[in-house]
C-alpha cells in the first residue's frame, strides 16, 4: 500500500508561511509529479512528508496512519535526492546494500533483494564497481537501487535528473517511468521542468507561491489550464498571450477585440458577466499557422529556430511582447522578414481579469483522450 493524504498542511518559518494549507489525496501506485518554479515550496512539501522538514499545522497520512511526529525512517518512505550521495570507497552492491546493513538484516536476504534491485536496474555487471567508475545515470540508479531495497511504501524523487546533461535526462525519464511500472508502487517526484512532468506522471500538482494552482493529468492541464499561471507554465514553447475587452456575448461565447486590432469570438461557457471587462486571450504556439485561421497577425519574427521536425519563430507584438510560433520544419521564416500567422478561435482559451480560465465549450475543446484525464 502507498496512499498519502495532506489535509491542510502549513509550513512556516518563524512568522514567514512558505505553505498554505495544502489539501491532496495520491493514491496507491500513482506517479504524482510535483511542479513549480523554483521558490514555489514544492521541496519545502517533499520534505514534509519525508518528515525532514516539520509540519507547521494540518496532517500527513500515510495509508491512514498520521505520520507527523514519526521519523522518517518509521514512514515507510524512501527519499532519492538530486546529489546521489553514494560513498565512493564502497563497491556499488554495498552502496545498496547500506540501508539493509544498518537495519543489521541477515546476508542471504541482503544478497537477495541487492540482486533483485540490481536486476530491475540493470546493474548486475556493476556490482563489484566504484561509483567513481560509473557514468551519471547509472550513479543515479545506484542510489534509486538503495532507495528500492527499502521497499517503500513511497518513492520520494527531489529533482534527481538536474545533475545530468539533456541526453542522459531523456534516457532516464524513461528509465523511471518504466521503473515505476515494474514496481507499481507510489511515487512522488518533484521537478521544475514541465517536460519532465508532462512526460511522466499519472497526476501533476503545478504548485505557485506555497498553494497549489492546480492538479490534473498532463492533458487536463494542458488542454484545460484553470489560470494563466498554469497556462503559462504547462507548454514549450509557452502559451502567448493577448491583452483584450470583451464587447459583447451571445450564446457562440465571447467576443474579444484584441489590443491588435483583430476581433474574435471565444466560445467558451458562463461569459455573462465578461462584457466591457478587460480579458486575456491565449493561443498556443503550436496552434499559429501559415494557413488561413479566424484570426490573422503580422509578425517580424526576430528569432528563427530550424529544429528540424518543427521551426520555432520569436518576435515583438506591439502591445503583446513577445510571441512564439510553432511552424512545420519547412516553414518559410527568416529572421527580419515579415510573415503572416493566423490562428482558430477554437483553438482559444480566455482568462478574466482575474486570470482565471473560463471553460471552453465541449464541441470546441480538442478532446482530451479518456486515459489521460482518469484520476
Amino acid at each position: 500500500m502507498g496512499q498519502l493524504a495532506l489535509s491542510g498542511v502549513k509550513k512556516r518559518f518563524e512568522k514567514l508561511e512558505v505553505i498554505h494549507g495544502i489539501d491532496l489525496d495520491i493514491k496507491d501506485g500513482e506517479f504524482v509529479v510535483f511542479v513549480g518554479p523554483s521558490g514555489c515550496g514544492k521541496s519545502t512539501l517533499l520534505r514534509m512528508i519525508c518528515g525532514l522538514e516539520e509540519i507547521t499545522e494540518g496532517d500527513c497520512t500515510i495509508d491512514g496512519t498520521r505520520v507527523n511526529d514519526l521519523p522518517p525512517v518509521k514512514r515507510g518512505i524512501a527519499m532519492v535526492f538530486q546529489s546521489y550521495a553514494l560513498y565512493p570507497h564502497m563497491s556499488v552492491f554495498e552502496n545498496i546494500a547500506f540501508p539493509l546493513r544498518v537495519e543489521k538484516r541477515p546476508e542471504a536476504e541482503i544478497k537477495e533483494k541487492v540482486g533483485r534491485a540490481a536486476a530491475v536496474l540493470q546493474l548486475e555487471n556493476r556490482l563489484h564497481q566504484k561509483p567513481g567508475n560509473l557514468s551519471g545515470g547509472q550513479r543515479q540508479r545506484v542510489a534509486i537501487g538503495r532507495a528500492i531495497v527499502r521497499e517503500p511504501s513511497i518513492f520520494l524523487f527531489d529533482e534527481p535528473l538536474s545533475n545530468l546533461d539533456a541526453a542522459l535526462r531523456a534516457e532516464m525519464r524513461i528509465e523511471l517511468t518504466a521503473l515505476h511500472q515494474k514496481l507499481k508502487a507510489t511515487m512522488i517526484y518533484v521537478t521544475h521542468d514541465q517536460v519532465e512532468a508532462m512526460t511522466m506522471a499519472d497526476r501533476i500538482v503545478v504548485l505557485d507561491g506555497g498553494s497549489i494552482s492546480q492538479v490534473g493529468a498532463p492533458l487536463e492541464l494542458y488542454h484545460k489550464p484553470a489560470n494563466l499561471f498554469v497556462a503559462g507554465f504547462i507548454g514549450n514553447p509557452k502559451m502567448n498571450f493577448i491583452p483584450g475587452t470583451c464587447t459583447a456575448v451571445s450564446p457562440e461565447g465571447a467576443t474579444v477585440e484584441l489590443v491588435t486590432g483583430a476581433s474574435v469570438t471565444v466560445p467558451v461557457t458562463a461569459a455573462g458577466m465578461l462584457q466591457g471587462q478587460p480579458v486575456t486571450l491565449g493561443i498556443r504556439p503550436e496552434h499559429l499557422t501559415q494557413g488561413a485561421g479566424d484570426v490573422s497577425v503580422e509578425i517580424t519574427p526576430t528569432v528563427v529556430e530550424h529544429l528540424g521536425v518543427n521551426t520555432v519563430t520569436y518576435a515583438d507584438l506591439e502591445g503583446v511582447g513577445n510571441v512564439s510560433a510553432l511552424l512545420s520544419g519547412s516553414a518559410d521564416v527568416a529572421p527580419g522578414q515579415p510573415a503572416r500567422l493566423s490562428f482558430s478561435a477554437a483553438d482559444c482559451h480566455l482568462f478574466d481579469a482575474e486570470g482565471q480560465a473560463l471553460e471552453r465549450r465541449v464541441d470546441s475543446a480538442m478532446p482530451i483522450p479518456a486515459a489521460a484525464s482518469a484520476g
